[in-house]
């Protein structure tokens, strides 16, 4: 499903990539947790999303959500807590 969703974002096709990324993070949250990886891939998934929206509210809300996250339980010099503030400074340049 994430791939699909993937391919929806890269067609530009973004109410049909959010839906299922939306669908996506619930499900892997509700699974995994709230703190695992894949849970935190698929909330930046869909920040992204929101940000090719122009949705920015909404993806400065998931960027830091994940940043925060991140930080917490890998680290801040851990790869993906810097990515993920790439992506919240992304978000706050747009």
């Amino acid at each position: 499903m994430a791939n699909l969703a993937s391919t929806y974002r890269n067609q530009g096709r973004w109410k049909k990539a959010k839906d299922l990324e939306v669908q996506v993070m619930e499900t892997i949250k509700r699974v995994l947790g709230e703190e695992y990886p894949d849970t935190l891939a698929s909330m930046a998934n869909l920040a992204s999303t929101y940000r090719n929206q122009g949705r920015w509210k909404e993806a400065e809300e998931l960027d830091v959500q994940v940043m925060e996250t991140f930080k917490r339980v890998v680290g801040e010099e851990y790869p993906e807590t810097l990515t993920s503030m790439a992506n919240l400074a992304s978000t706050y340049t747009n």
